[in-house]
């Protein structure tokens, strides 16, 4: 194997740069550790989802630079980069991974707000008097 993997996830406006190497379990996320950087339990889940099926949390270290979004979206990006990095780094665990349908991409995004509406659909009340 490689000294390190890089890969890429995303999700709705946030963009994960994992990088994978070898080691004990560690986890930062923008110089920070993860349970200092997710306050919520449910974020710390999502991030490692991939890490837990696979029964790689302890094999190796990851570094992520997240940026865009919101906790969740973060959180998804997260998923997504570990789990393609997992891939790049361990071939073997393709298939389980895919299965679990962590690599597949999730494309919703906020849909535009158009003009004359409050919100991308939300019209002005209508008053017939």
């Amino acid at each position: 194997m490689a000294e390190y993997t890089r890969a890429t996830g995303r999700r709705k406006t946030a963009v994960a740069r994992v990088m994978l190497t070898p080691g004990s379990g560690a986890f930062v996320i923008n110089g920070k550790n993860i349970e200092d950087y997710f306050n919520l339990e449910t974020m710390r889940i999502i991030a490692k989802q991939a890490l837990v099926l696979t029964n790689t949390e302890s094999k190796y270290d990851i570094k992520v630079n997240v940026v865009g979004g919101g906790m969740n979206g973060q959180a998804g990006a997260i998923r997504h980069g570990v789990a393609r990095a997992l891939k790049l780094a361990d071939p073997t665990l393709k298939d389980e991974i895919k299965k679990a349908g962590f690599l597949t991409r999730d494309s919703r995004m906020v849909e535009r707000k158009k003009y004359g509406l409050k919100k991308a659909r939300r019209a002005p009340q209508f008053s017939k008097r």
